[in-house]
């Protein structure tokens, strides 16, 4: 048996009915989440990589990815202050998830 492939959904400036905006949504929301664990996947490396857990926290870096979604955002005409925000909670959990990675590394080394 094959599984059908739901159709492409509409742009969002084609989406005519609230439905068509939900089928939207849900698949970016899918592409985010697949987006994420490669993301989450590059805080694995990290930890494997860094050698020295007072570098998790890397708060020149932070700044950096910050900013460089800012100016993403506003070149995209989007608010650079509510991404900022978004990425700002994006990247703690980031944080937060390769400093348990690193532990758990050297606990079980």
């Amino acid at each position: 048996m094959t599984s059908a492939k739901l159709p492409e959904p509409k742009r969002p400036e084609q989406c005519e009915t609230m439905t068509e905006v939900r089928a939207g949504v849900d698949e970016v929301d899918r592409q985010l989440v697949a987006l994420l664990v490669r993301r989450f996947g590059y805080m694995d490396a990290a930890a494997r990589i860094k050698t020295d857990r007072r570098t998790v926290r890397d708060d020149a870096r932070k700044a950096q990815v910050l900013d460089n979604v800012a100016r993403a955002a506003e070149a995209a005409g989007l608010e650079p202050a509510r991404l900022r925000a978004v990425w700002n909670e994006l990247v703690e959990q980031s944080i937060a998830y390769e400093a348990i990675q690193w532990d758990c590394l050297r606990a079980n080394g």
